[in-house]
C-alpha cells in the first residue's frame, strides 16, 4: 500500500472520530431524578460528622454509596420544609415556600402560589420526554393529579400491597412478593420499562430523557421484604430519646399516624413519650431494612442505564424529600426544624464531571437543584427571581451548585432555611455553618402570608460545635445574646427580602 494511500485511510479514520465526538459532544445529556420519602442521611457515604445520630450500626448501602462516590456529594443539604408535599413543591418549582405558600399536604402551588415552571416542565419545553413514576409530585389535589403539565408521557404508579395493614412495620416474606410486588418494586419495574423505551431514540441523539422517579419507603409503614433484615442483626437505641433542655412547647410533635401497635405501647397519647426499647429496636430495624431495599432497587435501576449504554450520557441526581427522627427527642416523624429532620441526602452524577467523586460540606439547599440540573445539562440558564416572583413563570430562588465542582470548599450562601407551620404560627428556622436558629412568629395565613416577628411562641439555638444532637436549648443562655441578636437580624432580614 502506497504512503498516500495509507495516509489518506488514517485521515479518513481521524475525521469519523472528530465527527463523531463532535456529534456527541453537542448532543443533550438525559436525566434521571430519583426521589425518596422519608430517608435520612444514614448512609454509608455521609458517616461521620456529617450525621450527628448516634450511631452503633452500619447501614447496607452498597448502591447509593457507589453512586456519591461519582457524584457531587452534598453533604450538608437541607429541605426547605420538613413534610413531603411542600418539600417536593420547593426542589420541583425552585421556589421557597414564601413563595409557594404551600406549608402542608393539601393546596397545590398553582392555585395558591403561582404559574411556576417545574424542572421536568422546563425539560419538556426544550425538547425532552419527560415522565414521572411512582411519588415525584405529592399525588392527588396537592399537584392537581401529578401535575399533568409537567409530562410528555402519562405518569405511572404503582398497586398497593401489604402496606395497609395497619401496623407501623411488616416484613413480608420474599416467596409472596413474586405474586403481589410491593409498591416500590413495581415503580422500579416500571422505571426500567421506561428507560427500554426511551434508550433508542436518547442513543440516538434523537430525542433525549428527563425521567424522574419516586420511591415511597421508608415512609412509614416501614414494610420490605424480610430479607433485608438479614444486614442488622443488632440495632442500636437513640441516645437521647427526650426532649431538648429548654425546648418551647411548639417545638414538640408526636407523629399523627396512630398505628395500633405503636398506641398499643403507650401511656400518653399526649406526649413524645420513648416507646419501649424492644419496641424502640424493631422500628428502627425496621426503617434500616427498608433503606437497604430501596438500596436494592436503586442498584437495579442504574444497573439497566449500564447496560442500555446510557450510563456515559445521563445525569443521575438522587434526593430525599427531608430526613426522619427514630425515636431522637422522643419523636418518630419528620414535621419539625431539627436536623434529623431537615437535612437529606442530595447527590448529582455528572459523567465525564464527577466520575471521581466530589465532596462538599458547603451548605446547600433543595431549591438548588433546579439551576444546577438546568446547568448541568447545558440548557439556558436560569434567572434569579426578583423579590416577589409569584408572577414570574421562570426564575430560580436557588443557587447553580455547579462551581463546588471546581471548588467544593467554595461558601456559596451563608444558611440554609427551612420553615414548619404549627397552631397559628411559622417556625423560621436557619442553619448555618455552627448554628441552628429558628423563631416560631404568629403567621398571618393567606392572603398575607406573613410572620408577626413582634408575636414570639418560642426561641431556639442549638450550638453545633458543641451540641451537634441539639439537645440543649440555648436560645436564653447569657454568654448567647449577642449571637442570638445577630442571627435574629439575619434570619428576620433573609425572609424579608424573600432571601
Amino acid at each position: 500500500m502506497s504512503i498516500r494511500k495509507t495516509a489518506f485511510i488514517v485521515l479518513k479514520y481521524l475525521l469519523l472520530i472528530y465527527f463523531k465526538q463532535c456529534s456527541t459532544s453537542t448532543q443533550k445529556m438525559n436525566v434521571l431524578l430519583i426521589t425518596v420519602d422519608d430517608l435520612r442521611p444514614q448512609l454509608g457515604a455521609y458517616e461521620g460528622q456529617d450525621f450527628p445520630a448516634s450511631l452503633q450500626v452500619k447501614m447496607h448501602t452498597p448502591y447509593i454509596d457507589a453512586l456519591a462516590a461519582k457524584s457531587l456529594l452534598l453533604k450538608r443539604a437541607y429541605v426547605q420544609v420538613a413534610l413531603c408535599s411542600p418539600s417536593r413543591t420547593c426542589l420541583l418549582t425552585g421556589r421557597r415556600p414564601h413563595t409557594t405558600n404551600v406549608f402542608h399536604i393539601g393546596p397545590y402551588f398553582r392555585e395558591v402560589g403561582g404559574n411556576f415552571t417545574t424542572i421536568p416542565q422546563y425539560f419538556k419545553i426544550n425538547g425532552y420526554s419527560t415522565i414521572g413514576i411512582g411519588k415525584v409530585f405529592h399525588g392527588g389535589s396537592s399537584s392537581a393529579g401529578n401535575d399533568p403539565i409537567s409530562w410528555t408521557e402519562p405518569h405511572l404508579d404503582g398497586v398497593s400491597h401489604f402496606e395497609n395493614s395497619g401496623r407501623s412495620w411488616s416484613a413480608v416474606p420474599d416467596e409472596q412478593l413474586k405474586v403481589k410486588p410491593l409498591v416500590d418494586q413495581q415503580i422500579a419495574d416500571k422505571t426500567i420499562k421506561t428507560l427500554r423505551k426511551f434508550a433508542p431514540k436518547a442513543l440516538s441523539g434523537k430525542k433525549p430523557f428527563f425521567v424522574a422517579i419516586g420511591l415511597n419507603k421508608p415512609h412509614l409503614p416501614f414494610v420490605f421484604p424480610k430479607s433485608f433484615m438479614k444486614h442488622y442483626p443488632d440495632v442500636e437505641l437513640p441516645e437521647n430519646p427526650y426532649a431538648p433542655v429548654n425546648m418551647p412547647s411548639i417545638a414538640n410533635y408526636r407523629c399523627s399516624r396512630l398505628y395500633k401497635d405503636v398506641n398499643a405501647t403507650r401511656k400518653d397519647e399526649h406526649k413524645n413519650k420513648a416507646l419501649s426499647d424492644s419496641y424502640v429496636v424493631n422500628l428502627r430495624r425496621a426503617y434500616y431494612s427498608c433503606v437497604s431495599y430501596i438500596d436494592s432497587l436503586v442498584g437495579r435501576i442504574l444497573s439497566e442505564l449500564d447496560t442500555l449504554g446510557l450510563s456515559n450520557r445521563t445525569i443521575v441526581s438522587l434526593w430525599g424529600d427531608h430526613g426522619f427522627q427514630l425515636g431522637e427527642h422522643g419523636m418518630w416523624c419528620k414535621h419539625s426544624n431539627f436536623e434529623l429532620a431537615t437535612h437529606t441526602p442530595m447527590m448529582i452524577h455528572i459523567p465525564g464531571l464527577t466520575d471521581k467523586g466530589v465532596s462538599s460540606r458547603q451548605v446547600t439547599e433543595s431549591v438548588d437543584m433546579f439551576p444546577t440540573l438546568v446547568e448541568a445539562a447545558g440548557l439556558p440558564s436560569l434567572q434569579p427571581c426578583p423579590v416577589n416572583s409569584r408572577e414570574v413563570a421562570l426564575c430560580s430562588e436557588g443557587t447553580n451548585l455547579m462551581p463546588l465542582i471546581k471548588n467544593p470548599h467554595g461558601p456559596l450562601k451563608t444558611a440554609a432555611f427551612s420553615q414548619y407551620q404549627r397552631k397559628g404560627y411559622m417556625g423560621y428556622n436557619m442553619r448555618t455553618d455552627r448554628y441552628r436558629y429558628t423563631e416560631w412568629a404568629k403567621f398571618n395565613d393567606a392572603p398575607e402570608y406573613r410572620p408577626n416577628w413582634s408575636n414570639l411562641a418560642g426561641v431556639e439555638l442549638y450550638d453545633h460545635d458543641i451540641d451537634p444532637q441539639e439537645n440543649v436549648n440555648r436560645a436564653f443562655n447569657k454568654d448567647y445574646t449577642s449571637i442570638r441578636q445577630e442571627l435574629s437580624r439575619l434570619l428576620r432580614s433573609s425572609y424579608e427580602r424573600g432571601l
